[in-house]
């Protein structure tokens, strides 16, 4: 054992912390945190690292790959115009830094050239393939620089789903990417299952390796940390294989992979997905990556919108990111993809800024910064809205209608329009007749559009629903 002065850590450091791939003959399942008859444990050693974050964060997108295995495929068109929004969320600074395809299929090609075609810098395209040297010869046919590949790193998925021992499973991924640089294309590794892995029996050795080969050829290999089944957890003190800090600071640390090419894959199965993607953040993974609307695998994926008010939050600054145009995202997914978000989905669902308590109605009337989390018309393009419920009055359906019909500012309706008072009359009635719940707004908008044609027609002329 020696002492060496780390220039990354600017500290003396003992050179025993070196590991060695470990060979099991028996796969190591953690039955004692995962029992898989019963809900999984999380484990305490009360070891802490160290928070810190990258000098740059940035998002990455998976919604034309991941995304796209949750739901039907987009076609080339929809793939391209959620391109075209996916730049201009993330803004000239590119802080949505890259998105990636599937090149398996003729569709999933034409997509890809039609983006190319566009010329943007940001969001970067790149692929996905399987651990199959074949497959290079898509990524080089499109232009790619980068490619990811899939290498599982777990005993369940190197035991049990691809029959080999750890060692075995280590050569080939190590063959795989030595392929990638051979015909100069940066291999992004992801470590599949890591959260079930033995993080110092095969990752830290297998990232090493990766390391040496990036010395070795002059090209970065990333690594993308994959919570494959949502286990990750961000507690102070949690033990390695859930901890999202011990995973992130043990790559940088141990395996000595440079921030910049650390990235974060989260699932939503135990709702800790936005939390595990900002935690990897603040310990040293420079990327996240992300979703449009959270669809992806199961549960789904790390929703982009929410990082995008994550990196606010955490840097003080958008950096050119522009939040409207999560609005016009949800609108498109609604009306051309024709994909249902749930209604109390954040930031995004149609209850996302919709007041139902009479309380809290009332509150918005009277100052909206009450209750709301912020200046959502300015931020979002999503005026507050109020649910209608006896106490409503003219005030009440006068701001419900023009906050659900985007009616501008110059051109709203007053509480005193005599239109209005047929619709009260028709509240009024509901809640007469002893309705206990609140107006449901498609039952507002069913109203309006039968009984008062001319307000119905007044609206669509100058607004927009939803």
């Amino acid at each position: 054992m020696s002492l060496v002065f780390s220039s990354r850590s600017n500290t003396l450091e003992q050179t025993e912390y070196s590991y060695e791939l470990q060979d099991v003959e028996e796969p190591r399942l953690y039955r004692h945190l995962y029992p898989y008859d019963e809900p999984p444990r999380v484990p305490f050693n009360h070891r802490h690292v160290p928070m810190r974050p990258p000098e740059e964060i940035w998002i990455t997108d998976t919604t034309f790959r991941d995304g796209q295995q949750a739901r039907a495929p987009y076609t080339v068109k929809q793939i391209v115009d959620l391109y075209k929004f996916l730049h201009q969320l993330g803004g000239p600074k590119g802080k949505i830094r890259q998105t990636e395809f599937f090149l398996y299929s003729q569709k999933d090609r034409e997509a890809v050239e039609k983006c190319m075609e566009l010329g943007y810098k940001y969001p970067e395209i790149t692929s996905w393939i399987r651990a199959r040297k074949e497959d290079f010869k898509l990524v080089k046919e499109m232009g790619l620089k980068e490619t990811g590949i899939l290498a599982s790193c777990s005993d369940y998925h190197i035991f049990r789903k691809l029959g080999m021992t750890r060692r075995q499973a280590m050569e080939q991924y190590l063959s795989i990417v030595e392929a990638a640089l051979e015909v100069g294309i940066i291999p992004r590794v992801h470590l599949e299952d890591i959260t079930r892995a033995d993080f110092y029996g095969f990752v830290v050795p297998f990232a090493h390796q990766l390391m040496r080969l990036s010395q070795e050829s002059g090209l970065p290999i990333k690594i993308r940390a994959c919570d494959t089944m949502g286990f990750g957890v961000s507690y102070p003190g949690a033990a390695l294989p859930r901890s999202v800090p011990g995973i992130i600071y043990g790559l940088w640390h141990h395996a000595r992979v440079p921030n910049e090419w650390l990235e974060w894959h989260g699932h939503n199965d135990f709702y800790k997905v936005v939390t595990n993607a900002a935690t990897a953040w603040l310990y040293g993974s420079s990327a996240v990556s992300c979703t449009l609307l959270g669809i992806g695998e199961r549960t789904g994926n790390c929703p982009l919108e929410a990082m995008v008010f994550e990196y606010i939050g955490l840097r003080g600054t958008a950096d050119g990111m522009d939040t409207t145009v999560i609005t016009d995202i949800a609108r498109y997914y609604e009306k051309e993809i024709g994909y249902r978000i749930p209604p109390m989905t954040p930031l995004v669902g149609s209850a996302f800024n919709l007041t139902r308590s009479g309380i809290h109605a009332d509150g918005l009337l009277k100052d909206e910064e009450i209750y709301t989390i912020f200046n959502t018309e300015k931020i979002l393009k999503l005026r507050p809205r109020v649910s209608i419920n006896p106490h409503s009055g003219l005030a009440g359906l006068a701001h419900w209608v023009n906050s659900y019909f985007n009616i501008p500012q110059e051109e709203r309706i007053d509480k005193r329009d005599s239109r209005l008072v047929k619709l009260k009359e028709w509240v009024d009635a509901q809640y007469a007749a002893e309705r206990q719940t609140v107006i449901g707004e498609d039952e507002l908008v069913q109203v309006i559009k039968e009984d008062i044609p001319e307000l119905w027609d007044e609206l669509m002329a100058k607004g927009r629903m939803g």
